[in-house]
């Protein structure tokens, strides 16, 4: 195999991974090519590299950027902007784990408007297994920057 059909297999992995997790495809994809990129790259050639419109990786960049995935560089007396990837997976899980909490925080508002009985009590199942999913996530995470530090 090719090391460009390695790199567009990659490329569509990522985007197939992120579409699962409803994002479109195009942002998983764009998200694939800065992740192997490794200099910051322009909006026109992030579109070139993986067949995609200016309007459509624009978007994804929005869309990356609100993650916190991408880093977009403005160019002194530009309009270009420049894009890297941010960091890997962990960005994307600190970001998964924020919208958590603003949940979390949401269905703990929904547990005060019901009385005693089933609807309390699913109410605070699902915050206990939010809560808990960010509690591994948030160990995991240190335990992977502990690991990371001592490298």
């Amino acid at each position: 195999m090719s090391e460009k059909h390695r790199r567009d297999a990659f490329i569509t992995s990522v985007g197939d991974l992120l579409a699962s997790w409803n994002l479109p495809h195009a942002t998983g994809r764009t998200y694939g090519l800065l992740l192997i990129t490794e200099e910051p790259i322009s909006l026109d050639e992030i579109g070139a590299r993986i067949s995609l419109s200016k309007g459509a990786v624009s978007t994804a960049v929005r869309q990356l950027d609100s993650w916190g995935l991408v880093r977009v560089i403005p160019q002194p007396g530009s309009r270009r902007l420049l894009i890297e990837a941010a960091g890997g997976i962990e960005s994307l899980l600190e970001a998964s784990h924020a919208r958590a909490r603003t949940l979390i925080a949401a269905l703990r508002e929904g547990e005060a408007l019901v009385a005693p009985g089933p609807a309390r009590y699913r109410l605070h199942d699902v915050v206990g297994l939010f809560a808990a999913y960010v509690d591994v996530g948030q160990q995991m995470l240190e335990r992977h920057r502990r690991g990371s530090d001592a490298s």
